[in-house]
């Protein structure tokens, strides 16, 4: 099976099960990577994971290009964890004050205190830094994904990496 990704006039179609495979392949570590940025824990993001590539297929959806394909995976991945989170389950729980200590130690004993901060930023704030550091992303396709003007995701930027500085205050040096 060809799993290329080739667009041509038409542009490329979810119904297609060859161009699914193709999506899958090239962007599932990708979504899987935001997912667990957002949810912070493995089992809600592979949720998130699934409900997106079922999102994929039932859409139907023509996409234009590759670029095209990224953005929509990414803006239905965020919406997907915000969706969750609103969940009647997750609203009607209380989040124990160790439950992200322990679910770090249990994920990954050497996680750096830098992953600790990203991890514990708010999600408008960790979605920024996940997509510009993580997936090398600039500012002016991040604004446009998450539907928000270019000098906005700057600024969203700008106010994560302060955050951050501050968590991190004094444990690195800036030169």
């Amino acid at each position: 099976m060809n799993t290329e990704l080739s667009f041509g006039d038409g542009g490329l179609c979810a119904d297609d099960g060859d161009m699914i495979s193709a999506i899958f392949k090239d962007h599932s570590d990708m979504v899987y990577r935001l997912a667990v940025s957002q949810a912070k824990n493995k089992a809600d993001a592979e949720d998130v994971f699934q409900e997106v590539f079922v999102r994929l297929i039932k859409s139907g959806k023509t996409f234009e290009s590759d670029e095209h394909v990224k953005a929509w995976l990414i803006r239905v991945t965020v919406n997907c964890c915000k969706k969750q989170k609103n969940t009647a389950w997750l609203r009607r729980t209380v989040p124990l004050e160790e439950w992200s200590e322990s679910l770090a130690a249990e994920e990954s004993d050497d996680l750096s205190d830098v992953c600790h901060a990203v991890a514990n930023l708010p999600q408008k704030y960790r979605t920024i830094i996940h997509l510009f550091y993580y997936e090398d992303m600039p500012v002016a396709e991040i604004g446009r994904v998450l539907g928000m003007k270019q000098s906005n995701a700057l600024s969203r930027l700008r106010r994560a990496r302060n955050i951050l500085r501050e968590k991190l205050k004094g444990e690195y040096s800036y030169e």
